[in-house]
């Protein structure tokens, strides 16, 4: 699949304060550029490894107090389409380190207060039927609903009020699986069939000694969408960090198939 991405940012920032960007599409297995634009006005770049080593951020120094961003590009998707059930889980011991701190709780996914309900639920199962397990019980359980709620809540909180957006959905499959003693991590991805568009968050399990995509909203698919950075949780891959307060003025994310 092919797909166009085409961001348009405008914030009002304190002067001079520089801002950390993660919206470029990271070089990465299954997906390929085959174009890309990122144009901050009067900014001075500067990229650095995005977590997990995928990807990269951007520093933009931005002189004024504005920041008016339009990034544009391409991507083939080769990715193929996996079936869940029939991936292995692998046994703890056997984890590479960089996969295995994606076992314990962060921030938003506390994993450790979940374990006796994951043993319950999904103890039963295994690998990527447990992983089906998880997603089919988010997509069941938790309303997918804009303004529900914002960039304090964490996994606990989506258990309780059974709503959310694509965020809590992926903090939850996140804190859900790690209690479950798979690895997981939080997403930042493009996908043409997100309503409404908009920066994406999915999840990525560790199954067959690889990261898969997963999405419990259903709103897109492994082979569909394009990644830009991974973490422990939103903390780790904000599409846009500043150290002082930053207004927002206007914002659009189009995801196009070709």
């Amino acid at each position: 699949m092919r797909i166009r991405i085409d961001v348009e940012m405008a914030y009002q920032i304190a002067k001079a304060d520089p801002v950390l960007l993660a919206l470029e599409v990271a070089v990465a297995e299954g997906q390929t550029i085959l174009d890309s634009a990122l144009d901050i006005t009067d900014a001075s770049l500067q990229r650095v490894s995005g977590q997990a080593e995928v990807g990269q951020w951007v520093w933009a120094m931005v002189p004024g107090t504005r920041l008016d961003l339009r990034y544009g590009a391409t991507v083939e998707i080769t990715r193929p389409a996996v079936t869940l059930d029939v991936l292995a889980a692998s046994p703890a011991h056997s984890l590479p380190s960089t996969v295995l701190t994606y076992l314990r709780p962060s921030r938003y996914c506390q994993s450790d207060l979940f374990t006796t309900f994951a043993q319950r639920q999904f103890g039963h199962l295994e690998g990527g039927a447990k992983t089906t397990a998880i997603l089919d019980w988010v997509r069941q359980e938790i309303e997918y609903r804009p303004g529900s709620s914002h960039g304090g809540t964490t996994a606990m909180d989506t258990f309780v009020s059974r709503q959310g957006v694509c965020r809590d959905y992926t903090h939850l499959v996140c804190t859900l699986a790690r209690a479950a003693g798979l690895p997981a991590r939080y997403a930042s991805v493009y996908g043409a069939d997100v309503d409404p568009q908009d920066f994406h968050a999915v999840a990525q399990v560790w199954l067959n000694d690889a990261w898969h995509l997963v999405d419990a909203t259903g709103m897109s698919v492994a082979e569909g969408m394009a990644v830009v950075a991974c973490g422990r949780d939103a903390g780790d891959v904000a599409f846009m960090e500043t150290s002082h307060w930053a207004d927002f003025i206007h914002q659009s994310v189009v995801v196009t198939r070709l």
